[in-house]
């Protein structure tokens, strides 16, 4: 199977800091593969609270992650400073794929990249529902190119 192509800062449109934790390495010195899901939804919330309005506490409407996946390139560390960068791959009436990589601070190159999907639902019933329009518009400001 052929590795997959690694992505570059170019191909992202939101990007924030990250801050590695001693925690966040694992036996054998480096961060620990489980650890970048945690990036991952932290990236993409933290767009959807500053960009969106999301309240996460508050909010009849949330996103569920139904499925997600990650493709490691390059190990990091603590204490290495670190960004995420986040795209949207695909919206749909009730999801969207993002599409969200980690990067050295400074560096082009991905040390891992991937996927996941937010299902929106109602907080209360758990049944799908169309994304509201804020949250969309927020959304298609960084789809892919």
């Amino acid at each position: 199977m052929p590795k997959p192509l690694r992505t570059s800062r170019g191909d992202y449109a939101f990007f924030a800091p990250i801050t590695t934790r001693w925690s966040d390495n694992d036996v054998y010195g480096h961060v620990n593969n489980v650890v970048y899901y945690s990036y991952f939804d932290s990236i993409a919330n933290l767009y959807l609270i500053q960009s969106a309005g999301l309240k996460i506490e508050s909010d009849n409407i949330v996103g569920f992650v139904v499925s997600s996946g990650c493709n490691y390139h390059a190990p990091v560390a603590y204490p290495e400073r670190l960004e995420g960068g986040l795209r949207t791959n695909r919206i749909s009436g009730s999801s969207v794929e993002y599409g969200i990589a980690i990067f050295r601070e400074g560096d082009d190159s991905a040390v891992a990249d991937g996927f996941f999907t937010h299902v929106f639902v109602d907080r209360s019933t758990g049944k799908p529902v169309r994304i509201p329009e804020d949250i969309r518009a927020a959304l298609e400001k960084i789809a892919a190119r």
